[in-house]
């Protein structure tokens, strides 16, 4: 005897199964992590791959292009990530230093003014083990996938090497236009938007690195690079990305040039994050704050680090698919920051 399906006993399976593939995807993230960053750099270079086809290059010739691309910007990152850690290593004891001797000062100044603090807890707030120690770890995490850098090299080739046909597969698989209007609609829309944004946060690790280098701040290449990794998040990631610059300058320089540098993000992130990227994305592709937030609680949650630094692009993909289809167009809406 068949059973009847009903509403609850639908969502309750469809519940489940969203759990199970969760977990699947928690308890497998160290193999599915390097694929998700191949999956990211594919996208990156997708544009270039296609620019220098028009150009009339061979696709020997463009694959070698694309492959000692990446090859030196996983070197750079990974050269950069381990001099960092070995410096913040080396400074950790005279950042902790300074940082004490401001905190002192700041409770002294704060007991004169009438003002009673808690030390031991501010001790605590203001200790720079606690961020290091947060950074070096993520840093980690990001080299550890670095290092699979010759399994995502192979897959970002193989995935070039397929662009060129998967539209004739899609074709002769789906036999109907309307199928191949939507993937060939969705595939045009995640390339757009991964292009763009990358363009946008690599304009933005290079303004803070300057205006670090210029303020002398220390590790200015690595804020920059953290700068442009974090402008993948919008709102929350321009926030996190200052968070350390700011510290660094305040037990460097005190007050005063940490007030600089935060004007200096301000004015980055208003310029590039509200006036240059919504003309450069429409709102089209816009998410809201609490997707955002969510995404990166989620994602984090899943992935670890990278998933933070990925959550984004993963929600935008989900997103740009659900939109693509009049029959989940209305979740899309859900998730976007307008109507």
């Amino acid at each position: 005897m068949a059973t009847e399906k009903t509403p609850a006993s639908s969502f309750l399976l469809s519940f489940a199964s969203f759990i199970i593939v969760i977990a699947g995807l928690k308890l497998s993230s160290h193999f599915i992590v390097p694929i998700l960053l191949a999956i990211f750099f594919s996208i990156i270079c997708l544009p270039i791959f296609h620019f220098f086809r028009k150009k009339g290059f061979p696709n020997w010739l463009v694959l070698i292009i694309v492959f000692l691309l990446i090859v030196i910007i996983i070197a750079a990152v990974g050269v950069l990530i381990g001099s960092s850690i070995q410096g913040f290593s080396s400074n950790l004891p005279a950042y902790q230093e300074k940082l004490s001797t401001l905190a002192e000062k700041s409770l002294n100044f704060a007991t004169k003014l009438g003002v009673k603090l808690p030390e031991e807890k501010l001790l605590k707030i203001f200790n720079p083990g606690v961020l290091v120690q947060y950074i070096a770890t993520s840093l980690k995490s990001f080299g550890n996938v670095m290092s699979s850098s010759f399994f995502v090299i192979l897959f970002v080739i193989f995935v070039l090497l397929e662009a060129s046909t998967f539209s004739k597969k899609l074709v002769y698989i789906a036999r109907r236009p309307d199928t191949v209007s939507y993937f060939e609609t969705f595939f045009t829309n995640v390339t757009r938007y991964m292009a763009l944004k990358t363009i946008l946060s690599l304009a933005t690790g290079l303004s803070a690195s300057l205006l670090l280098l210029i303020l002398g701040v220390d590790f200015a290449v690595l804020w920059g690079l953290a700068a442009f990794l974090l402008n993948f998040i919008p709102t929350i990631g321009s926030l996190i990305a200052a968070i350390p610059p700011l510290l660094i300058a305040l037990i460097q320089f005190g007050i005063g040039k940490t007030i600089i540098v935060a004007i200096g993000y301000a004015v980055i992130n208003v310029i590039i994050g509200n006036v240059v990227e919504p003309r450069a994305m429409g709102k089209k592709l816009g998410l809201s704050t609490l997707v955002v937030f969510m995404s990166l609680i989620f994602w984090g949650w899943v992935f670890g680090p990278v998933g933070m630094f990925l959550s984004v692009p993963l929600t935008m993909v989900v997103k740009i698919a659900l939109d693509s289809q009049e029959e989940t167009r209305w979740i899309a809406v859900l998730l976007s920051d307008d109507m």
